[in-house]
Protein backbone atom coordinates (compact mmCIF):
# COMPACT_ATOMS: atom_id res chain seq x y z
CA UNK A 1 0.00 0.00 0.00
CA UNK A 2 2.88 2.36 0.86
CA UNK A 3 4.18 2.10 -2.71
CA UNK A 4 0.99 3.69 -4.06
CA UNK A 5 1.30 7.51 -4.17
CA UNK A 6 -1.23 9.35 -2.05
CA UNK A 7 -2.78 11.17 -5.03
CA UNK A 8 -3.31 7.87 -6.83
CA UNK A 9 -4.85 6.35 -3.71
CA UNK A 10 -7.26 9.28 -3.60
CA UNK A 11 -8.36 8.51 -7.15
CA UNK A 12 -9.03 4.83 -6.42
CA UNK A 13 -10.89 5.63 -3.21
CA UNK A 14 -13.26 7.85 -5.19
CA UNK A 15 -13.66 5.06 -7.75
CA UNK A 16 -14.61 2.65 -4.97
CA UNK A 17 -17.06 5.17 -3.56
CA UNK A 18 -18.74 5.65 -6.93
CA UNK A 19 -18.89 1.88 -7.39
CA UNK A 20 -21.03 1.77 -4.23
CA UNK A 21 -23.76 3.58 -6.14
CA UNK A 22 -24.38 0.59 -8.41
CA UNK A 23 -26.55 -1.33 -5.95
CA UNK A 24 -28.34 1.83 -4.86
CA UNK A 25 -29.21 2.84 -8.42
CA UNK A 26 -30.26 -0.71 -9.25
CA UNK A 27 -32.70 -0.67 -6.34
CA UNK A 28 -33.85 2.81 -7.33
CA UNK A 29 -34.57 1.52 -10.83
CA UNK A 30 -36.60 -1.38 -9.44
CA UNK A 31 -38.55 0.99 -7.19
CA UNK A 32 -39.36 3.26 -10.11
CA UNK A 33 -40.31 0.34 -12.31
CA UNK A 34 -42.82 -0.75 -9.68
CA UNK A 35 -44.12 2.82 -9.24
CA UNK A 36 -44.50 3.37 -12.99
CA UNK A 37 -46.11 -0.03 -13.66
CA UNK A 38 -48.84 -0.37 -11.06
CA UNK A 39 -46.80 -2.26 -8.47
CA UNK A 40 -45.23 -4.82 -10.82
CA UNK A 41 -41.92 -6.25 -9.63
CA UNK A 42 -38.89 -6.13 -11.92
CA UNK A 43 -37.62 -9.61 -12.78
CA UNK A 44 -33.86 -9.83 -13.33
CA UNK A 45 -34.25 -12.78 -15.69
CA UNK A 46 -33.77 -11.83 -19.37
CA UNK A 47 -37.48 -12.02 -20.15
CA UNK A 48 -38.40 -11.10 -23.70
CA UNK A 49 -40.83 -8.38 -22.68
CA UNK A 50 -38.12 -6.53 -20.78
CA UNK A 51 -35.48 -7.19 -23.38
CA UNK A 52 -37.65 -5.41 -25.93
CA UNK A 53 -36.70 -2.09 -24.37
CA UNK A 54 -33.43 -2.97 -22.65
CA UNK A 55 -30.76 -5.15 -24.22
CA UNK A 56 -30.03 -7.17 -21.10
CA UNK A 57 -32.89 -7.89 -18.71
CA UNK A 58 -30.52 -8.55 -15.79
CA UNK A 59 -30.10 -5.28 -13.87
CA UNK A 60 -27.01 -6.75 -12.16
CA UNK A 61 -25.20 -6.52 -15.50
CA UNK A 62 -25.94 -2.83 -16.04
CA UNK A 63 -23.13 -0.44 -15.25
CA UNK A 64 -23.49 2.99 -13.68
CA UNK A 65 -23.80 4.75 -17.04
CA UNK A 66 -26.60 2.44 -18.18
CA UNK A 67 -28.50 2.67 -14.90
CA UNK A 68 -28.25 6.46 -14.81
CA UNK A 69 -29.41 6.78 -18.41
CA UNK A 70 -32.37 4.47 -17.74
CA UNK A 71 -33.40 6.37 -14.63
CA UNK A 72 -33.18 9.77 -16.30
CA UNK A 73 -34.74 8.86 -19.64
CA UNK A 74 -37.66 6.61 -18.64
CA UNK A 75 -41.02 8.28 -19.29
CA UNK A 76 -43.10 8.93 -16.21
CA UNK A 77 -46.79 8.00 -16.09
CA UNK A 78 -49.25 10.87 -15.80
CA UNK A 79 -50.88 9.28 -12.74
CA UNK A 80 -48.15 10.37 -10.29
CA UNK A 81 -49.10 12.72 -7.46
CA UNK A 82 -47.23 15.91 -6.54
CA UNK A 83 -45.25 14.26 -3.74
CA UNK A 84 -44.04 11.46 -6.03
CA UNK A 85 -43.11 13.94 -8.76
CA UNK A 86 -41.14 16.07 -6.30
CA UNK A 87 -39.33 12.98 -5.00
CA UNK A 88 -38.41 11.92 -8.53
CA UNK A 89 -37.21 15.43 -9.41
CA UNK A 90 -34.97 15.50 -6.33
CA UNK A 91 -33.57 12.07 -7.18
CA UNK A 92 -32.94 13.10 -10.79
CA UNK A 93 -31.01 16.15 -9.62
CA UNK A 94 -28.76 13.92 -7.50
CA UNK A 95 -28.37 11.42 -10.35
CA UNK A 96 -27.16 14.15 -12.68
CA UNK A 97 -24.66 15.34 -10.09
CA UNK A 98 -23.44 11.76 -9.59
CA UNK A 99 -23.19 11.25 -13.35
CA UNK A 100 -21.16 14.44 -13.82
CA UNK A 101 -18.73 13.52 -11.04
CA UNK A 102 -18.37 10.01 -12.41
CA UNK A 103 -17.75 11.29 -15.97
CA UNK A 104 -15.19 13.86 -14.82
CA UNK A 105 -13.39 11.21 -12.79
CA UNK A 106 -13.49 8.63 -15.59
CA UNK A 107 -11.92 11.13 -18.01
CA UNK A 108 -9.45 12.57 -15.51
CA UNK A 109 -6.22 13.04 -17.50
CA UNK A 110 -3.78 11.97 -14.76
CA UNK A 111 -5.82 9.64 -12.50
CA UNK A 112 -4.18 11.60 -9.69
CA UNK A 113 -6.29 13.59 -7.20
CA UNK A 114 -4.73 15.96 -4.66
CA UNK A 115 -6.10 16.09 -1.11
CA UNK A 116 -8.07 19.31 -1.60
CA UNK A 117 -9.92 18.01 -4.66
CA UNK A 118 -10.35 14.62 -3.00
CA UNK A 119 -11.97 16.08 0.12
CA UNK A 120 -14.36 18.19 -1.96
CA UNK A 121 -15.42 15.27 -4.17
CA UNK A 122 -15.68 12.91 -1.20
CA UNK A 123 -18.06 15.24 0.64
CA UNK A 124 -20.21 15.67 -2.48
CA UNK A 125 -20.38 11.94 -3.19
CA UNK A 126 -21.12 10.92 0.40
CA UNK A 127 -23.92 13.51 0.53
CA UNK A 128 -25.44 12.21 -2.73
CA UNK A 129 -25.19 8.53 -1.79
CA UNK A 130 -26.48 9.22 1.71
CA UNK A 131 -29.63 10.88 0.39
CA UNK A 132 -30.12 8.02 -2.08
CA UNK A 133 -30.03 5.49 0.75
CA UNK A 134 -26.47 4.43 1.56
CA UNK A 135 -25.08 4.36 5.10
CA UNK A 136 -22.50 7.00 6.07
CA UNK A 137 -20.69 4.56 8.37
CA UNK A 138 -20.14 2.12 5.49
CA UNK A 139 -19.06 4.88 3.12
CA UNK A 140 -16.47 6.28 5.52
CA UNK A 141 -14.77 2.87 5.74
CA UNK A 142 -13.70 3.34 2.11
CA UNK A 143 -11.78 6.48 3.07
CA UNK A 144 -9.30 4.49 5.14
CA UNK A 145 -6.08 3.19 3.58
CA UNK A 146 -7.02 -0.30 4.73
CA UNK A 147 -9.05 -0.67 1.53
CA UNK A 148 -5.73 -1.28 -0.24
CA UNK A 149 -4.78 -4.15 2.04
CA UNK A 150 -5.39 -7.73 0.99
CA UNK A 151 -8.60 -9.11 2.39
CA UNK A 152 -8.52 -12.44 4.21
CA UNK A 153 -9.97 -15.13 1.98
CA UNK A 154 -10.56 -18.82 2.40
CA UNK A 155 -8.23 -20.32 -0.19
CA UNK A 156 -8.35 -23.89 -1.48
CA UNK A 157 -4.74 -24.71 -2.36
CA UNK A 158 -5.69 -27.53 -4.74
CA UNK A 159 -8.08 -25.26 -6.62
CA UNK A 160 -5.48 -22.49 -6.70
CA UNK A 161 -2.93 -24.87 -8.20
CA UNK A 162 -5.43 -26.11 -10.81
CA UNK A 163 -6.57 -22.57 -11.65
CA UNK A 164 -3.00 -21.42 -12.26
CA UNK A 165 -2.36 -24.49 -14.43
CA UNK A 166 -5.45 -23.70 -16.51
CA UNK A 167 -4.40 -20.05 -16.76
CA UNK A 168 -0.95 -21.09 -17.97
CA UNK A 169 -2.47 -23.37 -20.62
CA UNK A 170 -4.87 -20.61 -21.63
CA UNK A 171 -1.99 -18.16 -22.03
CA UNK A 172 -0.13 -20.65 -24.24
CA UNK A 173 -3.25 -21.20 -26.35
CA UNK A 174 -3.69 -17.43 -26.74
CA UNK A 175 -0.08 -16.99 -27.88
CA UNK A 176 -0.60 -19.80 -30.40
CA UNK A 177 -3.68 -18.05 -31.78
CA UNK A 178 -6.10 -20.70 -30.45
CA UNK A 179 -8.46 -18.16 -28.90
CA UNK A 180 -11.45 -20.51 -28.52
CA UNK A 181 -9.30 -22.89 -26.47
CA UNK A 182 -7.86 -19.99 -24.47
CA UNK A 183 -11.32 -18.71 -23.55
CA UNK A 184 -12.42 -22.23 -22.56
CA UNK A 185 -9.39 -22.66 -20.29
CA UNK A 186 -9.68 -19.21 -18.69
CA UNK A 187 -13.39 -19.86 -18.08
CA UNK A 188 -12.59 -23.08 -16.25
CA UNK A 189 -10.06 -21.20 -14.12
CA UNK A 190 -12.62 -18.55 -13.13
CA UNK A 191 -15.22 -21.20 -12.26
CA UNK A 192 -13.11 -22.84 -9.55
CA UNK A 193 -14.15 -21.89 -6.01
CA UNK A 194 -11.98 -20.50 -3.19
CA UNK A 195 -9.45 -18.90 -5.53
CA UNK A 196 -7.96 -15.53 -4.53
CA UNK A 197 -9.69 -12.48 -5.99
CA UNK A 198 -6.41 -11.15 -7.35
CA UNK A 199 -5.72 -14.34 -9.29
CA UNK A 200 -9.32 -14.50 -10.49
CA UNK A 201 -8.96 -10.89 -11.70
CA UNK A 202 -5.94 -11.95 -13.78
CA UNK A 203 -7.93 -14.83 -15.31
CA UNK A 204 -10.80 -12.52 -16.28
CA UNK A 205 -8.40 -9.96 -17.74
CA UNK A 206 -6.71 -12.66 -19.83
CA UNK A 207 -10.09 -13.94 -21.00
CA UNK A 208 -11.06 -10.40 -22.03
CA UNK A 209 -7.92 -10.19 -24.14
CA UNK A 210 -8.69 -13.52 -25.85
CA UNK A 211 -12.27 -12.49 -26.62
CA UNK A 212 -11.08 -9.32 -28.33
CA UNK A 213 -8.43 -11.26 -30.23
CA UNK A 214 -11.13 -13.72 -31.34
CA UNK A 215 -13.27 -10.83 -32.61
CA UNK A 216 -10.53 -8.97 -34.52
CA UNK A 217 -10.22 -11.33 -37.54
CA UNK A 218 -14.00 -11.26 -37.97
CA UNK A 219 -14.36 -7.49 -37.73
CA UNK A 220 -13.89 -7.01 -41.48
CA UNK A 221 -16.57 -9.54 -42.41
CA UNK A 222 -19.39 -7.11 -41.69
CA UNK A 223 -19.91 -3.41 -41.24
CA UNK A 224 -22.99 -3.95 -39.09
CA UNK A 225 -21.89 -2.33 -35.85
CA UNK A 226 -25.47 -1.63 -34.77
CA UNK A 227 -25.89 -5.14 -33.38
CA UNK A 228 -24.11 -5.31 -30.05
CA UNK A 229 -25.74 -8.18 -28.19
CA UNK A 230 -24.65 -10.03 -25.06
CA UNK A 231 -23.28 -12.82 -27.28
CA UNK A 232 -20.96 -10.39 -29.08
CA UNK A 233 -17.31 -11.03 -28.17
CA UNK A 234 -16.72 -7.27 -27.68
CA UNK A 235 -19.54 -7.09 -25.15
CA UNK A 236 -18.33 -10.19 -23.31
CA UNK A 237 -14.74 -8.89 -23.35
CA UNK A 238 -15.87 -5.68 -21.69
CA UNK A 239 -17.83 -7.60 -19.04
CA UNK A 240 -14.78 -9.77 -18.30
CA UNK A 241 -12.60 -6.67 -18.01
CA UNK A 242 -15.06 -5.04 -15.61
CA UNK A 243 -15.19 -8.22 -13.53
CA UNK A 244 -11.38 -8.14 -13.29
CA UNK A 245 -11.50 -4.51 -12.21
CA UNK A 246 -14.15 -5.23 -9.58
CA UNK A 247 -12.17 -8.14 -8.14
CA UNK A 248 -8.97 -6.08 -7.90
CA UNK A 249 -9.93 -2.37 -7.93
CA UNK A 250 -6.39 -1.10 -7.32
CA UNK A 251 -4.77 -3.15 -10.12
CA UNK A 252 -3.81 -0.78 -12.94
CA UNK A 253 -4.19 -3.45 -15.61
CA UNK A 254 -7.84 -4.02 -14.76
CA UNK A 255 -8.62 -0.36 -15.42
CA UNK A 256 -6.44 -0.35 -18.53
CA UNK A 257 -8.26 -3.38 -19.94
CA UNK A 258 -11.68 -1.74 -19.42
CA UNK A 259 -10.48 1.47 -21.07
CA UNK A 260 -9.02 -0.48 -23.99
CA UNK A 261 -12.21 -2.46 -24.59
CA UNK A 262 -14.39 0.65 -24.35
CA UNK A 263 -12.15 2.66 -26.66
CA UNK A 264 -12.31 -0.05 -29.32
CA UNK A 265 -16.08 -0.08 -29.12
CA UNK A 266 -16.25 3.71 -29.46
CA UNK A 267 -13.90 3.55 -32.44
CA UNK A 268 -16.15 1.05 -34.18
CA UNK A 269 -19.26 3.10 -33.48
CA UNK A 270 -17.53 6.18 -34.86
CA UNK A 271 -16.58 4.29 -38.01
CA UNK A 272 -20.23 4.40 -39.12
CA UNK A 273 -20.26 8.17 -39.32
CA UNK A 274 -20.50 10.23 -42.44
CA UNK A 275 -17.41 12.27 -41.58
CA UNK A 276 -15.38 9.09 -42.12
CA UNK A 277 -17.02 8.34 -45.47
CA UNK A 278 -14.31 8.80 -48.14
CA UNK A 279 -16.86 10.47 -50.43
CA UNK A 280 -17.46 13.13 -47.80
CA UNK A 281 -13.88 13.85 -46.78
CA UNK A 282 -12.87 17.53 -47.04
CA UNK A 283 -11.05 18.45 -50.22
CA UNK A 284 -8.56 21.17 -51.07
CA UNK A 285 -9.58 24.77 -51.72
CA UNK A 286 -9.08 24.20 -55.46
CA UNK A 287 -11.39 21.17 -55.34
CA UNK A 288 -14.06 23.17 -53.52
CA UNK A 289 -13.84 26.00 -56.07
CA UNK A 290 -14.04 23.60 -59.01
CA UNK A 291 -17.04 21.89 -57.42
CA UNK A 292 -18.73 25.29 -57.03
CA UNK A 293 -17.99 26.01 -60.70
CA UNK A 294 -19.59 22.74 -61.80
CA UNK A 295 -22.67 23.03 -59.58
CA UNK A 296 -23.25 26.78 -59.51
CA UNK A 297 -21.35 28.11 -62.51
CA UNK A 298 -19.24 30.42 -60.34
CA UNK A 299 -15.86 31.69 -61.49
CA UNK A 300 -13.11 30.48 -59.10
CA UNK A 301 -11.09 33.66 -59.67
CA UNK A 302 -14.06 35.81 -58.68
CA UNK A 303 -14.64 33.69 -55.60
CA UNK A 304 -11.01 34.20 -54.58
CA UNK A 305 -11.43 37.94 -55.14
CA UNK A 306 -14.56 37.84 -52.98
CA UNK A 307 -12.52 36.26 -50.21
CA UNK A 308 -10.11 39.20 -50.22
CA UNK A 309 -13.00 41.71 -50.10
CA UNK A 310 -14.72 39.86 -47.26
CA UNK A 311 -12.27 41.25 -44.69
CA UNK A 312 -13.91 44.67 -44.68
CA UNK A 313 -17.49 43.37 -44.75
CA UNK A 314 -17.43 40.49 -42.26
CA UNK A 315 -14.09 40.01 -40.43
CA UNK A 316 -15.32 36.88 -38.62
CA UNK A 317 -16.23 35.14 -41.88
CA UNK A 318 -12.90 36.26 -43.32
CA UNK A 319 -11.15 34.47 -40.45
CA UNK A 320 -13.16 31.33 -41.23
CA UNK A 321 -11.99 31.51 -44.86
CA UNK A 322 -8.38 31.87 -43.70
CA UNK A 323 -8.90 28.92 -41.38
CA UNK A 324 -10.15 26.78 -44.26
CA UNK A 325 -7.14 27.74 -46.37
CA UNK A 326 -4.75 26.58 -43.67
CA UNK A 327 -6.89 23.52 -42.96
CA UNK A 328 -6.86 22.27 -46.55
CA UNK A 329 -3.97 24.16 -48.14
CA UNK A 330 -4.29 26.80 -50.87
CA UNK A 331 -2.23 28.72 -53.39
CA UNK A 332 0.92 29.83 -51.53
CA UNK A 333 -0.60 28.50 -48.28
CA UNK A 334 0.84 25.30 -46.83
CA UNK A 335 -1.55 23.11 -44.85
CA UNK A 336 -1.17 23.96 -41.16
CA UNK A 337 -3.77 22.77 -38.65
CA UNK A 338 -2.39 24.94 -35.85
CA UNK A 339 -2.87 28.09 -37.91
CA UNK A 340 -6.30 26.86 -39.02
CA UNK A 341 -7.30 26.37 -35.39
CA UNK A 342 -6.14 29.89 -34.50
CA UNK A 343 -8.27 31.48 -37.23
CA UNK A 344 -11.32 29.33 -36.43
CA UNK A 345 -10.94 30.17 -32.73
CA UNK A 346 -10.67 33.87 -33.57
CA UNK A 347 -13.84 33.66 -35.67
CA UNK A 348 -15.55 31.79 -32.84
CA UNK A 349 -14.61 34.53 -30.36
CA UNK A 350 -16.28 36.98 -32.77
CA UNK A 351 -19.53 35.03 -32.50
CA UNK A 352 -19.23 33.14 -35.80
CA UNK A 353 -21.07 29.79 -35.73
CA UNK A 354 -18.97 28.25 -38.50
CA UNK A 355 -15.81 29.15 -36.59
CA UNK A 356 -17.24 27.49 -33.47
CA UNK A 357 -18.16 24.35 -35.40
CA UNK A 358 -14.79 24.11 -37.15
CA UNK A 359 -12.71 24.60 -34.01
CA UNK A 360 -14.94 21.95 -32.46
CA UNK A 361 -14.13 19.56 -35.31
CA UNK A 362 -10.38 20.13 -34.99
CA UNK A 363 -10.58 19.70 -31.21
CA UNK A 364 -12.57 16.49 -31.62
CA UNK A 365 -9.91 15.05 -33.94
CA UNK A 366 -6.88 16.56 -32.19
CA UNK A 367 -5.72 18.45 -35.29
CA UNK A 368 -3.70 21.55 -34.45
CA UNK A 369 -5.02 21.51 -30.89
CA UNK A 370 -5.15 19.02 -28.05
CA UNK A 371 -7.80 16.35 -28.58
CA UNK A 372 -10.64 16.91 -26.12
CA UNK A 373 -14.08 15.43 -26.83
CA UNK A 374 -15.74 17.40 -24.05
CA UNK A 375 -14.30 20.71 -25.26
CA UNK A 376 -15.38 19.83 -28.80
CA UNK A 377 -18.90 19.20 -27.56
CA UNK A 378 -18.87 22.59 -25.85
CA UNK A 379 -18.01 24.27 -29.17
CA UNK A 380 -20.74 22.34 -30.98
CA UNK A 381 -23.26 23.39 -28.35
CA UNK A 382 -22.19 27.03 -28.70
CA UNK A 383 -22.52 26.87 -32.48
CA UNK A 384 -25.92 25.18 -32.24
CA UNK A 385 -27.13 27.98 -29.95
CA UNK A 386 -26.58 30.64 -32.64
CA UNK A 387 -29.36 31.98 -34.86
CA UNK A 388 -29.98 29.68 -37.85
CA UNK A 389 -30.14 32.62 -40.30
CA UNK A 390 -27.13 34.63 -41.45
CA UNK A 391 -27.13 38.05 -39.74
CA UNK A 392 -26.02 39.88 -42.90
CA UNK A 393 -28.10 37.85 -45.34
CA UNK A 394 -31.26 36.67 -43.51
CA UNK A 395 -32.40 34.58 -46.48
CA UNK A 396 -29.28 32.41 -46.17
CA UNK A 397 -28.44 29.82 -43.50
CA UNK A 398 -25.95 30.61 -40.77
CA UNK A 399 -23.22 28.12 -41.65
CA UNK A 400 -22.09 26.01 -38.73
CA UNK A 401 -25.42 25.85 -36.90
CA UNK A 402 -26.96 22.85 -38.67
CA UNK A 403 -23.55 21.17 -38.89
CA UNK A 404 -23.07 21.51 -35.13
CA UNK A 405 -26.58 20.21 -34.44
CA UNK A 406 -25.83 17.17 -36.60
CA UNK A 407 -22.52 16.65 -34.78
CA UNK A 408 -24.34 16.67 -31.44
CA UNK A 409 -26.81 14.13 -32.79
CA UNK A 410 -23.93 11.84 -33.71
CA UNK A 411 -22.43 12.13 -30.24
CA UNK A 412 -25.64 11.24 -28.44
CA UNK A 413 -26.31 8.39 -30.88
CA UNK A 414 -22.99 6.76 -29.97
CA UNK A 415 -22.33 8.06 -26.45
CA UNK A 416 -19.10 9.92 -27.22
CA UNK A 417 -18.30 12.19 -24.20
CA UNK A 418 -21.98 11.96 -23.21
CA UNK A 419 -24.33 9.23 -22.04
CA UNK A 420 -25.78 7.48 -25.07
CA UNK A 421 -29.33 8.74 -25.59
CA UNK A 422 -31.12 8.00 -28.85
CA UNK A 423 -34.03 10.29 -28.03
CA UNK A 424 -31.64 13.21 -27.57
CA UNK A 425 -29.86 12.20 -30.78
CA UNK A 426 -33.18 12.34 -32.63
CA UNK A 427 -33.85 15.79 -31.15
CA UNK A 428 -30.56 17.17 -32.46
CA UNK A 429 -30.98 15.47 -35.83
CA UNK A 430 -34.44 17.03 -36.19
CA UNK A 431 -33.09 20.47 -35.34
CA UNK A 432 -30.36 20.02 -37.94
CA UNK A 433 -32.92 18.85 -40.51
CA UNK A 434 -35.04 21.93 -39.82
CA UNK A 435 -31.98 24.03 -40.59
CA UNK A 436 -31.10 22.22 -43.82
CA UNK A 437 -28.71 19.37 -42.94
CA UNK A 438 -28.89 16.53 -45.47
CA UNK A 439 -26.73 14.09 -43.43
CA UNK A 440 -28.94 14.66 -40.38
CA UNK A 441 -32.04 13.93 -42.48
CA UNK A 442 -30.44 10.64 -43.54
CA UNK A 443 -29.57 9.65 -39.96
CA UNK A 444 -33.00 10.59 -38.63
CA UNK A 445 -34.59 8.64 -41.48
CA UNK A 446 -32.70 5.53 -40.42
CA UNK A 447 -34.00 5.94 -36.86
CA UNK A 448 -37.59 6.12 -38.12
CA UNK A 449 -36.93 3.25 -40.51
CA UNK A 450 -35.83 0.91 -37.71
CA UNK A 451 -37.71 2.46 -34.78
CA UNK A 452 -34.56 3.26 -32.78
CA UNK A 453 -35.02 6.16 -30.37
CA UNK A 454 -38.32 7.07 -32.07
CA UNK A 455 -41.52 5.26 -32.96
CA UNK A 456 -41.13 3.41 -36.24
CA UNK A 457 -42.65 5.43 -39.08
CA UNK A 458 -41.82 4.23 -42.60
CA UNK A 459 -43.63 7.13 -44.25
CA UNK A 460 -41.65 9.67 -42.22
CA UNK A 461 -38.45 7.75 -42.99
CA UNK A 462 -39.10 7.92 -46.73
CA UNK A 463 -39.87 11.64 -46.57
CA UNK A 464 -36.59 12.30 -44.79
CA UNK A 465 -34.65 10.11 -47.21
CA UNK A 466 -36.19 12.00 -50.13
CA UNK A 467 -35.22 15.30 -48.51
CA UNK A 468 -31.68 14.13 -47.80
CA UNK A 469 -31.20 12.58 -51.24
CA UNK A 470 -32.49 15.69 -53.03
CA UNK A 471 -29.88 17.67 -51.13
CA UNK A 472 -27.07 15.44 -52.33
CA UNK A 473 -26.51 12.88 -49.55
CA UNK A 474 -25.25 9.74 -51.28
CA UNK A 475 -25.95 7.46 -48.32
CA UNK A 476 -29.58 8.59 -48.39
CA UNK A 477 -29.75 7.92 -52.14
CA UNK A 478 -28.64 4.32 -51.66
CA UNK A 479 -30.99 3.71 -48.72
CA UNK A 480 -33.87 5.31 -50.61
CA UNK A 481 -33.10 3.14 -53.61
CA UNK A 482 -33.42 -0.01 -51.50
CA UNK A 483 -36.62 1.24 -49.87
CA UNK A 484 -38.22 2.04 -53.24
CA UNK A 485 -37.20 -1.35 -54.58
CA UNK A 486 -38.97 -3.02 -51.64
CA UNK A 487 -42.07 -0.98 -52.56
CA UNK A 488 -42.02 -2.35 -56.13
CA UNK A 489 -40.80 0.87 -57.71
CA UNK A 490 -37.71 -0.38 -59.56
CA UNK A 491 -37.61 2.58 -61.96
CA UNK A 492 -37.16 5.23 -59.24
CA UNK A 493 -34.95 2.85 -57.27
CA UNK A 494 -32.57 2.66 -60.24
CA UNK A 495 -32.59 6.43 -60.70
CA UNK A 496 -31.51 7.07 -57.11
CA UNK A 497 -28.99 4.21 -57.21
CA UNK A 498 -27.38 5.64 -60.34
CA UNK A 499 -27.24 9.13 -58.82
CA UNK A 500 -25.41 7.79 -55.80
Amino acid sequence: MSTIPNNVRNYFKLELLIARSHNILRQLFKNRYSLFNGGKVWDDSPASAQKTSIANGDSNAWDLTTLTALLLSTDRPKTLNKTEIQQLNNEDKLLKQLRDIRNNLAHHPSKSIDNTEFDQLWIELVAILGVLGDMDSELNKLKHDSVFELSVQSINEENMKEAKRLNSLGTQAHKAGNFFDAIRLFTKATDLSNVSDHDRAVFYSNMSSSRLALYEPRSNLSNNFDTFESTDQRYRALQDAKEARNLWPTWWKGHFRVALDESRQIYERQSRYEHLDPRLQPGTIDEHLNEMKQKLGTDPDKVQLGHSLLEGIDPASANVVKGHKFEHGDIDVKQNYEQAAKYFAKAASQGNAEGMYNIGQLTDLGLGVKKDHRMARMWFEKAAAQLPQNSLFPDRPNLGVAEAEHALGLRYAAGVSVDKNLETAAYWYQRAVDHGSAPAANNLALMYLHGTGVDQDLEKAEQLLQLSARNGDQNAMLTLSGLLLSKNDPQMAKIWHDRA
